[in-house]
């Protein structure tokens, strides 16, 4: 068996994610809000127009389309699976831009639809990954 993957960028959540990687334990994903604008970014920061007041968590769709990708080759930890994972950039329906692995997909093509999922990553530990969406109407758990 592997040894468990690292913790996204190798650090513990801190008090602005906390609330998002919590929810992802839960097996649900969070944009981060404008409360001025409506205006949903991701990862936790400001508003490009309103700064952070105020900002909060709130659901997301977890749908979007596939915009881009790259295949990372050089394996830095012995704990990624072969083959080499993918690492993508999905816009969300909601609006924002959001970097995670595309899964069981094969081919990837940009402009696919995408739902959003989850894997344990280590104990305690649930990274949001994306499927893709096969076809009208089908999203996992659907």
């Amino acid at each position: 068996m592997n040894a468990p993957r690292p913790y996204p960028g190798d650090v513990a959540p801190d008090t602005a994610d906390a609330e998002f990687w919590r929810a992802c334990r839960e097996r649900r994903f969070l944009v981060f809000r404008c409360g001025e604008c409506g205006r949903a970014v991701w990862p936790a920061g400001g508003c490009p127009g309103h700064g952070m007041a105020p900002m909060a968590w709130e659901p997301a769709s977890g749908l979007g389309r596939l915009r881009t990708w790259t295949v990372v080759h050089q394996r830095y930890a012995t704990s990624f699976d072969d083959p080499p994972p993918n690492v993508a950039l999905v816009e969300l329906d909601e609006g924002p831009l959001v970097h995670a692995a595309v899964v069981g997909a094969g081919l990837l093509e940009v402009g696919m639809r995408v739902q959003v999922d989850f894997q344990e990553a280590a104990p305690e530990v649930v990274i949001p990954v994306f499927r893709p969406v096969r076809g009208p109407g089908d999203t996992l758990g659907a």
